[in-house]
């Protein structure tokens, strides 16, 4: 696998942790929440909308929604017009100026679903919206009033909530929030590399723009996409290390933090995230340090912290007092990291 792969490796080295996360939906053809902190979640929007169109050549929809949000507002947002379709498509920020007229896409279609959907503050909107973008996950169709849309093969649907740590934010529907393959945390230290690339690129002087004469490539293409998502159908997974995960998710259901224990679904995605994970090291195989990145992804916006006088030693004699002092500062996160160091990994 090595060989068919370094190419592409040696890109994916070059990619951030958001374009990470982006690649791996698109490789499982499965969504993500990515959550920020309230003050950045308009750059985070912005940023994952660079991401979709410079890095792997998608077109793609931003909807901000708020409590006020109608089913037509969203079926509305999801579908893009023949001319923003046609500028998702063009990478290059220069792509408007006449040279570069003979490297415009051919036409779209009038309407139709964006590849990728990024619904920032998707928590507020409300519960019948929610229930249908679950719908629209399940079937990949949306009905409107006047026909019905059908989404595109390559899709992927991201909310952007906020969250000021980790595994504590906002959520979204119960149900809706168990279908979503991943979550993903971004720490504004970490920057937001797309937005001052651009910024970089619109200082430079008028000159050296239009000596730019060939459309920039898209990093990571449909075809190498689906090379990566083929290779994942093909990792092998020994017994030892399904052993191991089937270990950490019986701790996660029994962990005393946990309320309401962990889903059959998680299960599934779970093992499907760390599959993908192995041709993104150019390996075919699941090592236990796979399982451990997976559960990380997989569990962080699943994972309810239990209320103290629900905690489970409460029926033997525990103080109120106590539980709540140990539960203070417990959060998904914390309680991963437990889980990890509580199993044994196989040598």
């Amino acid at each position: 696998m090595a060989s068919s792969t370094s190419p592409i490796i040696s890109k994916i080295l070059q990619l951030s942790d958001l374009e990470l996360a982006i690649l791996l939906c698109l490789i499982s053809r499965e969504h993500g929440i990515i959550t920020t902190p309230s003050a950045c979640l308009s750059l985070l929007a912005t940023e994952l909308r660079l991401v979709a169109i410079h890095t792997f050549g998608l077109t793609c929809s931003v909807i901000d929604c708020t409590p006020s949000t109608t089913l037509d507002d969203f079926a509305s947002a999801l579908l893009l017009h023949p001319e923003s379709a046609q500028q998702s498509q063009q990478p290059d920020y220069f792509a408007q100026s006449p040279q570069r007229s003979a490297h415009t896409p051919p036409p779209l279609p009038s309407s139709q679903i964006a590849n990728c959907i990024i619904a920032k503050s998707f928590n507020l909107a409300h519960k019948s919206v929610q229930i249908q973008a679950l719908e629209l996950l399940r079937t990949r169709r949306i009905f409107t009033r006047t026909s019905v849309q059908a989404a595109p093969k390559q899709f992927i649907f991201v909310p952007v909530l906020e969250a000021e740590a980790p595994g504590r934010g906002e959520r979204v529907t119960p149900h809706l929030n168990d279908f979503f393959l991943l979550a993903h945390w971004h720490d504004p230290e970490e920057g937001f590399v797309n937005i001052d690339e651009e910024e970089e690129v619109e200082g430079e002087s008028t000159e050296r723009a239009t000596g730019r004469d060939e459309k920039s490539p898209v990093l990571i293409p449909e075809s190498e996409i689906s090379h990566l998502a083929q290779l994942s159908q093909q990792v092998q997974v020994d017994v030892e290390v399904i052993r191991y995960q089937m270990n950490i998710v019986s701790f996660l259901r029994m962990h005393r933090a946990v309320a309401d224990g962990v889903t059959p679904n998680a299960t599934k995605h779970l093992d499907k995230l760390m599959r993908c994970l192995a041709p993104l090291h150019g390996i075919d195989f699941v090592t236990p340090a796979l399982v451990g990145v997976a559960v990380k992804k997989v569990y962080l916006h699943r994972i309810r912290i239990t209320s103290p006088e629900n905690e489970r030693s409460m029926q033997w004699g525990s103080t109120l007092d106590a539980v709540a002092a140990i539960l203070a500062d417990v959060g998904p996160e914390e309680v991963v990291e437990d889980v990890l160091g509580m199993v044994t990994a196989p040598i």
